[in-house]
């Protein structure tokens, strides 16, 4: 039996293409491919000559680690393409991306992030434990809150203020950070 699916596709939300099928099929993709190809230059070039040396005016300015700066505006900057596909695939496309992007994303950041990593740097890697446990913590708090908030599968406006409020609270732990590592030594 041929079942028969009503539902408009999501491709559909989008704008069109510059260009036809037919026209993507005879080589306009190439098209497509260059200007990626350039757009990732174009950003990694932005990122290295002016987003990496104002982090690191602002985490000067700031009195603030590497570590700290890498846990809280680093992390901020990698994770917003993630943001604006959510916004967008939730509000704009009206999808359920939501939760398994997100818990999968930081599967991914967690395990694969961390692998390529280490395997990047062709040598042992030390660790400093209070990074690691402070963020170990501030995880699991997290992943605990969040599946709190899930429980009744929707996310209302006040528990989506107290998920942004408690980030606030960790960038102000974040900002403590040298305070913090004292007392626990």
């Amino acid at each position: 039996m041929k079942y028969i699916n009503c539902t408009q596709p999501a491709i559909d939300d989008f704008p069109r293409d510059l260009f036809s099928e037919a026209q993507r099929q005879s080589g306009a993709v190439v098209l497509h491919v260059i200007a990626s190809l350039y757009l990732f230059v174009a950003l990694a070039v932005v990122c290295d000559e002016y987003f990496v040396p104002a982090v690191e005016k602002i985490c000067a300015a700031l009195n603030m680690s590497n570590d700290v700066a890498g846990a809280t505006f680093m992390a901020a900057a990698t994770s917003a393409p993630e943001l604006f596909v959510n916004v967008i695939g939730t509000f704009i496309t009206e999808g359920d991306i939501g939760v398994g992007t997100i818990v999968g994303s930081a599967v991914f950041n967690i395990l694969a992030v961390a692998a390529c990593c280490g395997i990047g740097a062709g040598m042992t890697i030390p660790l400093d434990w209070w990074p690691l446990t402070r963020d170990s913590i501030a995880y699991g708090v997290t992943v605990a809150i969040l599946i709190c908030v899930m429980h009744d599968e929707r996310v209302e406006w006040y528990e989506a203020l107290i998920l942004v409020s408690l980030y606030a609270v960790y960038l102000a732990v974040m900002y403590f950070d040298k305070t913090f590592q004292k007392c626990a030594k």
